[in-house]
């Protein structure tokens, strides 16, 4: 009798380390499968800021990311910052004063004085539209299944960002943004379920990357706003890594003066992701449709 009671028992403990271990792999996001590199997938558009420089439709702003979502297949960057009374909202700036018809820094105030203020685009112009709740925009986004990459402000801990991804159960549309290794490896600890982009621009950068606690499959490869060579390109993508480019800036403005059919040549060096601030003319030179 004792011998089947302790066989008993066995069964019952290898049973639920069994379950907790099938609990864990079935909790890891689905990003991590679905942006491992594959050879000649679809080009993806990253929004940067959620959306820049389009009359009455301001960055960081639920509108403006509906809007363009309504025309191109994207995902969307967005940056998350903390006001006074410790609530997440979108915006870039420590200050209020680029982006809305507020002045001051966000962290002196709370989340309903701040309803007081629109947002304003990029040329000045003042819109009807409010700073968004992060969870409102979470919420949207699991419910459109639409993907966010996430950057999250020095004033604002990874821990409540997860937190609040994991409330909602918005895991399998969210990215957290990491710039270096010490960013890249509390991120993880704090979502190790959850796709990281982290910063690999050069062999520095991948090499402590490969050698952290970090898995491969964690990681879309964000390879800064230069360009690298076809053979970096090719050296990550045989790791299992997606390259991501941000043309933001400097590669942007080349494509606008020069022709967008750059955007196409950087795919073909080995771009996988296009960060821009030109999403509309970025997907229409790749063919990229709704």
């Amino acid at each position: 009798m004792k011998y089947i009671v302790m066989l008993c028992l066995f069964l019952a403990s290898f049973s639920c380390k069994e379950k907790t271990k099938k609990e864990e792999q079935s909790s890891k996001s689905i990003l991590l499968e679905r942006f491992a590199y594959q050879s000649k997938s679809t080009p993806i558009i990253s929004v940067h800021r959620g959306g820049k420089s389009i009359a009455y439709y301001p960055e960081n702003c639920l509108e403006t990311i509906m809007f363009i979502n309504d025309s191109i297949p994207a995902v969307y960057e967005i940056d998350i910052a903390k006001t006074k009374d410790n609530v997440l909202v979108l915006m870039h700036d420590n200050t209020l004063n680029r982006t809305s018809t507020g002045e001051g820094d966000i962290t002196n105030y709370t989340y309903n004085e701040l309803l007081q203020y629109n947002l304003e685009d990029d040329f000045g112009n003042e819109t009807t539209f409010k700073i968004p709740l992060f969870k409102d925009v979470l919420l949207w986004a699991k419910t459109n299944n639409v993907i966010l990459t996430i950057d999250i402000k020095k004033s604002v801990a990874v821990d409540q960002v997860v937190a609040m991804v994991e409330e909602v159960g918005a895991e399998d549309v969210s990215v957290i943004i990491t710039y270096d290794m010490k960013q890249a490896s509390a991120a993880y600890k704090a979502s190790p379920n959850l796709l990281l982009s982290v910063s690999a621009r050069n062999e520095e950068e991948l090499d402590w990357l490969l050698h952290s606690e970090i898995p491969t499959e964690n990681m879309i490869a964000f390879t800064g706003t230069r360009l690298s060579s076809e053979a970096f390109y090719k050296k990550l993508h045989d790791l299992g890594m997606t390259c991501m480019l941000g043309t933001l800036g400097n590669l942007d403005k080349q494509a606008e003066a020069k022709g967008d059919t750059l955007y196409q040549k950087w795919v073909d060096l080995g771009i996988d992701v296009i960060a821009t601030d030109r999403p509309f003319a970025a997907a229409a030179s790749l063919n990229i449709k709704k």
